[in-house]
């Protein structure tokens, strides 16, 4: 542990049971108010629960301020050549008394992982190149709209994955 975390800390709120990386910065913070916190930090967003867990930048789909923060995390379901094909889990929400600092930073950190992006409009597919915290380099990805499937999904992209590959 560096210096300046043994002298001041790691920036985290008090209380928070989580376990960051040697290199990992708190960006902010705030309280949930069922408990815990949410923190933002250079490697993703560390969400509260029985033990709090970090969602990586590269893996969150979406997010949005709806009365509460809706976060929507995305899991890595298959791959078609050098592209990553995820899944979105169903949104998490969570209840803040003052968004405004944690949503900006969050904003900033899922949008600036995005390296490009292209829209397939028939069936519905987003294609990402993303930066993953705390690694060189960038990832291909593809996700489709609500109610497209994983296949769907793979067919849209298959021919960008034989490029990529080739």
């Amino acid at each position: 542990m560096g210096l300046f975390r043994r002298l001041f800390g790691n920036g985290a709120p008090d209380g928070f049971t989580g376990s960051l990386e040697n290199d990992e910065t708190v960006i902010a913070h705030v309280p949930v108010q069922t408990g815990g916190h949410l923190v933002v930090t250079s490697l993703g967003l560390w969400v509260p629960g029985d033990e709090p867990r970090r969602i990586g930048w590269h893996l969150i789909s979406k997010v949005k301020w709806e009365g509460a923060l809706r976060v929507v995390e995305a899991v890595e379901a298959s791959v078609e050549g050098p592209v990553v094909l995820l899944e979105d889990l169903p949104a998490q929400r969570f209840a803040l008394d003052d968004p405004r600092r944690v949503l900006r930073a969050i904003s900033q950190r899922v949008e600036g992982s995005i390296r490009a992006r292209e829209r397939l409009e028939s069936p519905g597919v987003w294609v990402l190149q993303r930066k993953i915290p705390g690694r060189d380099g960038v990832v291909w990805q593809a996700r489709g709209d609500a109610g497209v499937g994983l296949e769907a999904v793979r067919e849209a992209v298959s021919g960008l994955a034989s490029k990529l590959a080739g």
